[in-house]
């Protein structure tokens, strides 16, 4: 029987397989109100076949956007989109749905990728930014604001808040985004933090503010429901996060309640050299995480395609989960074809069963005109 493909527990929630669809911004709300778009884009992923889908990365009030165009969830609007899209989709699916909960801090009030990806100008709308120092990300990005004390408590109400509407629109999971440069990055680095205060220095303290974040997170977001959170394992530069502070942090996290670690890695630095060719490259540090806290559920990701490489991973315990992206919007039933490529049987949607191995039970192919 094949690993990738049994059920397992994530907290209160009950996967069917280990394939998960990571968070993969589409850049297309207005307002932080998602559109059509999101709604076929979500959609297609629901019926996947893989057990999880959890929406991009949304910002927890609008000066923790990446660009204009992400989706939010600091006001009703919002609110009322997501849960208009989580009701269609429990009409047809009973896949799980997340939201990944987010702030972009010092990498926020950008132009989206083909756009040309820069910082915003004034006249196209630029918005104060913030982080752990007032050192912009490029040289030719915005200088952020230096986060005083105030301006925590801001973003930490902003998480609980966004933890409360996320859970009135009907979504089963929330997981806090800690990685890829934004806000909660800034702060874990020495390469981003350069604080004097008590929220920089040692690991400790620079551990300080994502772990209140977390906390109230997990305070705000119901237990009958599932948490997890993506941190990164390096940012692929000198001096920057060492791997025992990354298995430090997950146990931390591990032993604060949230049910899932799910490891990534760079964006915090714009030089930085990342082998992001290498199928699997980022896996080391989920194995690390995985090694440091065996009792934690390790989601691991990065250029993972091949499904026997997928099940090897899983297999060998170096994680519990894969969760896969670029693979699942080149190939939208990958987690289907994953399947019948291991063994297992297909499970795509009823509808669709007369296109796959699995046909209908009545249904002669090889004698039916097509």
């Amino acid at each position: 029987m094949s690993q990738l493909f049994s059920p397992r527990a994530v907290g209160p929630l009950t996967l069917k397989n280990r394939v998960a669809i990571a968070p993969m911004c589409q850049y297309s709300a207005i307002d932080g109100v998602p559109q059509p778009w999101h709604v076929q884009h979500l959609g297609r992923l629901a019926i996947s076949g893989a057990g999880l889908v959890i929406v991009e990365a949304t910002g927890v009030e609008a000066a923790g956007r990446i660009t204009p165009d992400d989706t939010g969830l600091w006001n009703d609007a919002q609110e009322e989109a997501f849960a208009r899209i989580i009701r269609d989709i429990r009409t047809y699916s009973d896949t799980p749905i997340g939201i990944q909960l987010a702030h972009a801090g010092r990498k926020a009030s950008t132009s989206a990728p083909w756009k040309g990806g820069g910082a915003l100008k004034a006249e196209d709308g630029a918005w104060e930014t913030f982080s752990a120092s007032a050192e912009p990300f490029k040289d030719d990005w915005h200088t952020p604001t230096a986060m005083t004390p105030a301006d925590m408590d801001r973003v930490v109400a902003a998480f609980e808040d966004a933890a409360r509407r996320a859970d009135r629109a009907g979504f089963d999971l929330v997981e806090l985004h800690a990685a890829h440069g934004y806000l909660l990055t800034q702060f874990l680095s020495p390469v981003s933090n350069h604080r004097t205060d008590e929220f920089g220095g040692s690991y400790e303290n620079r551990a300080r503010f994502p772990l209140r974040v977390a906390q109230a997170l997990r305070d705000a977001w119901p237990r009958t429901k599932a948490l997890g959170v993506r941190f990164n394992g390096s940012d692929w530069v000198e001096g920057g996060i060492a791997l025992d502070e990354v298995t430090a942090l997950g146990q931390a996290l591990h032993d604060m309640g949230y049910d899932y670690l799910h490891l990534t890695s760079g964006g915090n630095v714009a030089q930085a050299k990342i082998p992001g060719g290498e199928p699997g490259y980022q896996l080391r540090f989920a194995q690390a995480v995985k090694a440091a806290t065996p009792q934690a559920n390790v989601m691991a990701v990065g250029m993972i395609f091949d499904p026997q490489q997928a099940e090897d991973i899983v297999a060998s315990g170096q994680a519990d989960f894969i969760a896969i992206a670029r693979a699942a919007l080149d190939d939208p039933h990958w987690a289907h074809h994953a399947a019948v490529a291991l063994g297992e049987d297909e499970g795509l949607p009823v509808q669709y069963r007369g296109a796959g191995k699995g046909v209908w039970p009545a249904y002669d192919r090889a004698n039916t005109p097509a």
